[in-house]
């Protein structure tokens, strides 16, 4: 058996709540450090003030006199340790503090895509067994249909539901208000009194569940990942060995990524305030937001996905926005090439940052990162995930399940302390995925180089098979990108009873202003230069034989990944279409 070992040495992993470690009563950094800033309200939380709003959200809730008891005339639950609260909203101070509260009242958090239509919150409530909701004010009518669906009618519903809505009266409407009044609101959950001292998880507790954020669902239903406090520990330990060390009081992350997605959880939630730095939430990604609290906040460290990574490099609009703060831009959740990663770096310069821009690799089941790129090989590695962080091991596994030769690509497995538990409920999705020996299996394929970094060469389930040759989507889409009218690609394979074999098929997004936006007959042309073009650019097994197709815009969930499903969906109907008119 071939087991790679992180090029940097063990780190201590206390065993501990993951509140006490970020937000400790007597910890290192000042009370009165900034930990959170709201962009959209202004709104700002100092540590003590994070840490004191978070006890009494606790209290709100496990308190003899919680508030959806009190609140309520045939009263509400009241919450006990072990117990699951989902959180459905955008970045706030609400999600913050409920988050916090959670974890210091030893309540299991299952942060809700806010994305989510009622059937798929239905499925999360189900299935995590949720007693309470804090929802957002605005999607609140979303949760009420999804209640509905579980034979719930709102008036049950509210009993078990805190309106999100902490510091943001100012930016809402009065019907949204109208809407949920009655309804227990965030500040009554703070009113009640305070927790004495959070939940400890010393010891072996610490093996408890803290999080269960639910995969992209991508095929099939979305899965609980059951992540646990040591886990989250093991991050905050494991992770400073390859990032940049954050100057208490000085450094801020921006935080447009959601923070029901672990990447946002945990790397703009969490890691900052574990390091004395501050956080600067916005609801989404928006371009006129992002750009002005960067400059406004003078934020240093940037979180973000190849999407907005690929924007930032082709769109003018960014030219107008302030980035001389910006020191540094991690991506994660997608590949990123390195011709994109270059291309941006150039573009920072010419915006007045020497920002530099590096990337990871994880899963939600790996709380999330396993490999980073550290600033000192960003432009000798660029493309490349990084070395493993510490405390942990690989291994690259071919089909037949042996471990792949020294330089061949493989399944990437990887086990450590910052593996999951398992995932909810389903017995059977843990053991195809972990090991009985403790190796947990990606999905993803790598190869490694001499120096011991690795590259994410595809998705093992997404490899396109032509005439027995594999075709990684990621190849034909990094490609793409590189025409000079292309800002985004995916590909899938179609089948061909024909060929009796998987065809790559690609979904372009031309620049704006090109002209493949214009008439049905410049599209055509412009869909078979593009299939010509790419066959001087790849191997012959790897032409688009199954076409070309120009879009708006190629789907992708949150995290930024290609939503492959629903272009293979989309391919079979345009598929059908073109048959029936033959």
């Amino acid at each position: 058996m071939k087991i790679y070992k992180s090029n940097y040495p063990d780190v201590e992993i206390p065993s501990q709540s993951i509140f006490t470690h970020v937000l400790p009563e007597n910890g290192p950094y000042a009370h009165n450090l900034p930990a959170f800033i709201d962009a959209p309200t202004e709104a700002t939380l100092s540590r003590r003030q994070l840490r004191d709003a978070a006890l009494r959200f606790a209290a709100g809730l496990v308190d003899e006199h919680a508030v959806l008891r009190t609140k309520n005339p045939d009263g509400g639950p009241v919450l006990k340790r072990g117990d699951v609260v989902s959180i459905y909203s955008p970045n706030s101070l609400s999600f913050a503090i409920a988050l916090y509260g959670c974890f210091a009242a030893g309540i299991k958090v299952s942060p809700i895509n806010s994305s989510y239509t009622p059937p798929e919150i239905k499925h999360q409530l189900t299935d995590c067994g949720a007693k309470a909701v804090v929802v957002h004010p605005l999607l609140l009518p979303n949760l009420i249909q999804a209640f509905a669906l579980m034979g719930i009618n709102e008036g049950q519903a509210k009993k078990r539901i805190i309106i999100a809505d902490w510091k943001e009266s100012q930016t809402l409407s009065d019907d949204v208000k109208r809407r949920y009044k009655g309804y227990t609101v965030f500040e009554e959950a703070l009113n009640v009194g305070k927790m004495v001292k959070e939940e400890a998880f010393d010891g072996r507790y610490a093996d408890e569940t803290a999080l269960m954020c639910y995969s992209s669902g991508t095929t099939g239903l979305a899965k609980g990942v059951e992540t646990t406090h040591k886990n989250l520990v093991a991050i905050m330990c494991m992770f400073p060995a390859v990032f940049i060390r954050l100057e208490p009081g000085v450094d801020k992350m921006l935080g447009f990524l959601p923070g029901y997605h672990i990447y946002g959880l945990v790397k703009v939630l969490l890691y900052p305030i574990a390091k004395g730095a501050a956080a600067v939430i916005i609801r989404g990604f928006d371009v006129a937001m992002f750009g002005k609290a960067i400059g406004k906040y003078r934020a240093s460290v940037l979180p973000m996905v190849p999407p907005v990574i690929l924007l930032l490099a082709k769109n003018p609009v960014f030219e107008k926005f302030d980035f001389s703060s910006v020191k540094l831009i991690t991506s994660g959740a997608a590949p990123l090439g390195k011709d994109l990663t270059l291309e941006v770096v150039a573009r920072l310069r010419k915006l007045g940052s020497n920002a530099l821009v590096v990337q990871g690799y994880g899963l939600t089941e790996t709380s999330p990162t396993a490999h980073f790129n550290p600033v000192e090989t960003w432009d000798t590695k660029a493309g490349t995930i990084g070395p493993l962080l510490p405390n942990l091991e690989a291994r690259l596994v071919r089909d037949d399940r042996t471990d792949a030769p020294e330089g061949e690509r493989g399944e990437l497995w990887l086990r450590g302390p910052s593996i999951m538990k398992g995932y909810l409920h389903n017995a059977s999705a843990t053991l195809n995925s972990i090991t009985p020996d403790g190796w947990f299996q990606t999905g993803d394929v790598a190869i490694i180089d001499k120096d011991g970094w690795y590259s994410i060469v595809d998705r093992k389930k997404e490899l396109i098979k032509y005439k027995g040759f594999q075709v990684p989507p990621a190849d034909l889409e990094a490609v793409l990108i590189s025409h000079p009218e292309i800002v985004d690609s995916g590909v899938i394979g179609v089948y061909s009873k024909k060929d009796e074999t998987e065809l790559p098929r690609a979904y372009i997004v031309p620049k704006p202003g090109s002209k493949a936006l214009g008439s049905a007959q410049e599209r055509e042309v412009f869909q078979r230069e593009v299939a010509k073009w790419i066959t001087s650019k790849v191997a012959k097994h790897k032409y688009l034989r199954g076409g070309v197709v120009v879009v708006e815009a190629i789907p992708k969930s949150a995290a930024g990944k290609i939503l492959r499903k629903e272009l293979r969906e989309r391919a079979k109907k345009e598929m059908e279409a073109e048959r029936a008119r033959l």
